[in-house]
């Protein structure tokens, strides 16, 4: 069994290879939670995949809500990726400084969400690449705008209020990436929040289980496919993740597109803001 939608990510010797095409264009989206005390921007200054921009995905966010990261307008992500020379006509390949287990899916998903079809994350990310001895620098990306016309697909996105109504006509079903304990509300949040548990009627994937511990790469079209099998999740079943803030839950909707699931959202508030507000139900245990 093969990937429905293998365009949706490269391998590394795939990158090498292609590095100097006119078309491709490489993005560091590396993402740390502040307990990691990692820096995002430091790391990639230091080193970076030759030719990649950095994309920070706090700063390319809605500056008019507390929620973390959250996508901003189109104008804003539009002239933000032109400035990083991101545009129409691109191919491009994203990756990140923990493999699957940060924002290159993330940002996959918001170009996605904008219009731009042609986009793919580097499978096992910056680790591998580094673990392969590939080339790397620690030079700026030589300026170069790009003309860049979104084309929001609102199909990829959930807000609130549409979670919430979904809780009575349960025409969607909602799958949390987030850990076991911290979905069933016995481990304490990441971020800080009134409440602790999951949206009602959820079911539990968490994100890891999508990558192959070994090397931190995506499971084989196999085994992704038994794992949302054991999860209960129907191919004709229309499906909106979640995560504690929008992030991880794209692990999990790349997943589900690369085995051709063709009805798949993200919950962009997540728990961050599920978890706060009192007019939100939840479930612990």
């Amino acid at each position: 069994m093969s990937y429905a939608n293998p365009e949706a990510i490269v391998s590394t010797e795939w990158l090498a290879d292609h590095l100097s095409a006119p078309d491709v264009r490489v993005v560091d989206a590396s993402y740390y939670l502040p307990i990691q005390n990692r820096d995002a921007r430091e790391e990639y200054d230091a080193e970076h995949i030759p030719g990649a921009v950095f994309f920070d995905i706090d700063e390319i966010a809605d500056d008019k809500t507390d929620l973390p990261h959250m996508v901003p307008a189109p104008e804003k992500f539009a002239s933000k990726v032109r400035k990083l020379g991101l545009g129409n006509g691109n191919r491009v390949v994203i990756y990140d400084g923990t493999g699957f287990a940060s924002a290159a899916a993330r940002v996959w998903w918001m170009f996605r969400l904008f219009g731009h079809r042609d986009v793919a994350v580097l499978d096992g990310g910056f680790p591998k690449w580094l673990r392969e001895q590939r080339a790397v620098e620690d030079l700026p990306p030589i300026p170069r705008d790009r003309h860049f016309i979104p084309h929001v697909n609102h199909t990829l996105l959930r807000d609130f209020d549409q979670v919430k109504a979904n809780l009575g006509s349960g025409r969607e079903l909602v799958v949390d990436a987030r850990a076991p304990g911290r979905f069933t509300g016995t481990d304490p949040e990441l971020w800080p929040v009134k409440n602790g548990g999951r949206i009602p009627g959820s079911i539990n994937l968490p994100f890891a289980d999508l990558i192959d511990e070994r090397n931190r790469t995506m499971r084989s079209a196999e085994e992704l496919k038994a794992r949302f099998d054991a999860a209960g999740i129907e191919p004709s079943k229309p499906v909106i993740t979640t995560c504690g803030s929008g992030v991880t839950a794209c692990v999990v909707a790349l997943g589900l597109h690369l085995i051709g699931h063709t009805d798949v959202s993200v919950y962009d508030g997540s728990w961050a803001e599920w978890g706060n507000r009192d007019d939100a139900p939840f479930e612990k245990g």
